[in-house]
């Protein structure tokens, strides 16, 4: 009987015992009737996405990642379109994907989701030559993220982000031009941008509530608040789980184009990306193929999900 191949992909600046990980994760997978993983450690210059291409050249059907969101974020751009799962077991402070779809931060747990074989096909955005799963943003929270140190995120979780954010809540409003798929442009000013594949934000607050990871959409928050009762509000109307909040606006497409009239920080996945003018996102549909607790969230995803994804990534080519 042949065993499945699989790989890790490790950021281990975010792992206190690495050779703990690597006895866990290789014993859990040998007593399964697995074949030791491929182990690959990230790098501060590639951050995921070189070792996850490695891993997929060489075979592997399964990749397990381990670290924070821009960990997962480099392998989701390696791995979106190749029909190659992608396991998530999280070590970092933010891991959004993790928590927007249900998965563990356990270990063990997370090993065994691999082992009983739920897979789930999702879509994911593109932004130039990377992907996201979560969400991308210009503006506001791109500034958070830059004022929030390490220090504080490794010992305060992601309550670190609040002081980032207060930093922030008086700057200045950005002068926009939105264009959504094939529809007339429109304009407006705005403290943030955030374009979601899923709905849920660091603490479990919900930001986008119609945001489906699978329906080839992208829903599109655009935040104007003035002054500090505005940001109040917004934020009370959000922690009490409100559809229809004060000072945001909802939409949704498939391709998204955001022109600012001036340089603005930029984020995907809760990861700096360089500042610009623009951002320019567009959707894969059912791009990327994930591990997920059995039974998954949609039953046909779960069961046919491999096939598809591997016709998929026939149909379109992987992107390094």
């Amino acid at each position: 009987m042949r065993t499945p191949v699989s790989a890790v992909v490790v950021n281990p600046a975010k792992v206190a015992d690495l050779g703990l990980l690597r006895s866990t994760i290789t014993d859990t997978l040998a007593a399964a009737g697995w074949a030791a993983p491929m182990w690959l450690e990230t790098t501060v210059d590639d951050p995921g996405a070189g070792q996850a291409g490695a891993a997929v050249r060489d075979g592997a059907e399964v990749v397990l990642v381990c670290g924070g969101d821009g960990t997962v974020m480099s392998c989701v751009t390696a791995l979106a379109g190749t029909g190659v799962a992608m396991a998530v077991l999280p070590a970092g402070t933010g891991n959004l994907l993790a928590a927007n779809l249900g998965l563990t931060g356990d270990l063990a747990t997370g090993i065994e989701v691999v082992l009983q074989g739920g897979r789930r096909l999702i879509d994911v955005g593109t932004a130039g030559d990377q992907s996201f799963a979560v969400m991308a943003g210009m503006g506001f929270d791109a500034h958070m993220l830059d004022a929030t140190n390490d220090t504080a995120k490794k010992h305060l979780g992601w309550l670190a982000y609040l002081g980032g954010a207060v930093q922030h809540l008086r700057g200045r409003q950005m002068r926009l031009q939105i264009t959504l798929d094939d529809r007339p442009s429109f304009h407006r000013r705005a403290r943030s941008v955030i374009v979601g594949n899923v709905g849920r934000l660091q603490g479990g607050m919900r930001l986008l509530h119609d945001a489906q990871p699978d329906d080839g959409l992208l829903d599109i928050a655009i935040l104007s608040p003035r002054t500090l009762w505005h940001w109040a509000t917004l934020g009370w109307g959000l922690l009490l789980r409100k559809r229809s909040v004060a000072r945001m606006e909802i939409l949704t497409a498939a391709r998204i184009d955001i022109r600012a009239s001036r340089t603005q920080p930029r984020q995907l996945d809760g990861d700096l990306i360089a500042p610009g003018d623009r951002l320019l996102i567009t959707v894969r549909p059912n791009a990327l193929l994930l591990c997920v607790p059995q039974p998954a969230t949609d039953p046909d995803l779960a069961h046919d999900a491999g096939a598809a994804a591997r016709d998929a990534a026939l149909r379109e080519p992987v992107r390094a």
